[in-house]
């Protein structure tokens, strides 16, 4: 019925009578493109429109003429001097945080001000062309609310696939460290495990809270207080139980992870995506090309805690673990690209200043992505990490309406995707 209706307000006739049973046609926005990008490994494709209703593209045409039509069904948004493709995927960002904070304010905050800060990060982030992110460890509920305020347009952001508290070690990268016991017993977040059994009841127990994802830090971090080196921290029993409980769930598995042993062992338990993965080595890389997990390299990560160094910003113990990870970075996406591993975009924002992220993509290409790969990676193949990618990554018939516009060509110079100059989330502009 609304595709009739739309197709006789297009054409400029009256709408016909509804029936006693039947709703009225939901607003509907016709975009006149100057340059289409409806998928990158296509091309660009000149003008279209491209017609929206219910959140949904529902329509694209050739050709920059738009039919009149009744001006109370029809919005027409002109981006005719634009070029316009899928809003942009970003597989690692952390929305209720900023960059540079103490770490003992954990301590001192509410939790509740993470939904604060994520609703100025939320905002940020569209603005920045990023439509959906993949929110990777947050606060018990504050990620869950964000996600909830996005989807119901209260808060304006990107959609968000939030994973909720990571799945860390006792004493690890993830869990609370840097006080006495006392002080990490009480602060800690509750999805600490050890041995197998224990953490597949905490993979539940985080399906059951709202996960959406099951975040594990495999190995040892940067940014917390302990400083024990970065190699792996789970077990292979561990880790091998996170994996298959969530996958028996439904739910994939992202591992925060940066040394080559973790690295290897993460992948050999089949855990989805290695975020990070500084030091992966052709041994690491070669199980992650056999059990399927993609590299989320967040090169912006690094660019981002280099610009703090010597600034007294962190701890001696972190200082030095930045320093032991500078050299190496962006070496395992020339490695992967090589040996057929998928590279997926990913940025750690909130590790730097949030609506950056979209520098990540000249780090992409500077370690041997062409401009059209490190586009793919925050659409087609970022779509397909997520699973949903008959949902979102391409402009298509029945996708939801995440679009974006601005000058230029990415597919040519990938530095254009940091000026967004109009958004669309969900169908929903951004202002």
């Amino acid at each position: 019925m609304i595709r009739h209706m739309i197709a006789i307000a297009a054409l400029g006739l009256a709408a016909p009578v509804l029936a006693a049973d039947e709703k009225p046609m939901a607003p509907v926005t016709i975009i006149k493109v100057g340059n289409l990008i409806a998928d990158p490994a296509k091309g660009a494709s000149g003008p279209a429109t491209i017609t929206v209703s219910g959140g949904k593209i529902i329509d694209i045409g050739q050709g920059d003429v738009v039919p009149s039509a009744p001006e109370d069904h029809v919005t027409i948004v002109d981006m005719s001097e634009k070029t316009v493709m899928p809003g942009l995927i970003d597989l690692h960002v952390h929305l209720t945080g900023d960059p540079g904070g103490d770490f003992w304010k954990q301590a001192t905050e509410p939790t509740e001000w993470g939904v604060v800060v994520g609703a100025k990060n939320a905002l940020l982030t569209a603005k920045a062309g990023f439509t959906t992110v993949r929110e990777a460890g947050s606060s018990q509920y504050s990620a869950f609310s964000l996600r909830k305020g996005t989807a119901q347009g209260v808060i304006p952001g990107p959609r968000i696939i939030a994973a909720g508290p990571a799945l860390a070690i006792v004493g690890g990268h993830g869990d609370t460290t840097g006080f006495k016991e006392d002080i990490n017993d009480a602060l800690a977040s509750g999805y600490s495990c050890t041995g197998a059994v224990e953490c597949a009841a905490k993979v539940r127990k985080a399906s059951r809270a709202g996960s959406d994802i099951i975040k594990i830090t495999a190995t040892g971090g940067v940014l917390s207080q302990q400083g024990r080196g970065l190699e792996a921290h789970f077990t292979d029993a561990e880790m091998t139980s996170i994996a298959d409980t969530a996958h028996s769930l439904g739910l994939k598995v992202m591992a925060h992870a940066h040394g080559a042993r973790g690295i290897e062992a993460a992948a050999r338990a089949g855990i989805d995506t290695i975020d990070h993965g500084t030091f992966a080595d052709e041994a690491a890389l070669r199980a992650m090309k056999a059990n399927g997990s993609a590299l989320v390299p967040t090169l912006m990560a690094f660019q981002g805690v280099s610009e703090g160094l010597g600034k007294g910003i962190y701890t001696p113990v972190v200082e030095n673990k930045i320093r032991e990870t500078l050299g190496s970075v962006g070496k395992a996406v020339t490695m992967a690209k090589k040996m057929g591993v998928p590279v997926a975009f990913g940025t750690d924002a909130g590790v730097f200043g949030h609506g950056r992220n979209a520098e990540e993509f000249a780090l992409m290409v500077r370690h041997g992505l062409t401009p059209r790969e490190a586009v793919a990676s925050a659409t087609t193949l970022a779509a397909e990490v997520l699973g949903m990618e008959g949902q979102i990554g391409r402009i298509a018939n029945g996708y939801s309406a995440d679009l974006i516009a601005f000058d230029g060509n990415p597919l040519e110079d990938v530095t254009v995707l940091e000026n967004i100059d109009w958004v669309m989330v969900r169908g929903r502009v951004i202002d």
